[in-house]
């Protein structure tokens, strides 16, 4: 199933509380429990401006759906095409 990084710009979203936080992650977790098992959440990194979150979803369309009921704002959406970690730097045979 592909991931993808969703950028979502959100002014201020770094100084958002902790309960603002909660409220948001509960709101998307019932918006994906309408949605069905083929999207998910894994999680979500939050800067001073801008969230972005990795989910993994058979289509763009699906996640798109997700942000529209939820009312969450979307930037972009990138596939991840690979995963590298400083682990791959000892891949050599």
């Amino acid at each position: 199933m592909p991931k993808y990084v969703i950028e979502r710009d959100l002014p201020g979203a770094g100084k958002l509380s902790s309960m603002e936080l909660q409220e948001i992650s509960e709101k998307s977790c019932d918006v994906l429990r309408n949605l069905g098992p083929e999207i998910q959440w894994q999680e979500s990194y939050v800067t001073d401006d801008k969230i972005y979150c990795v989910y993994i979803a058979p289509t763009e369309d699906l996640i798109r759906t997700h942000a529209q009921q939820g009312g969450f704002p979307i930037t972009g959406i990138a596939q991840v095409r690979s995963v590298i970690d400083p682990t791959t730097a000892e891949m050599r045979a």
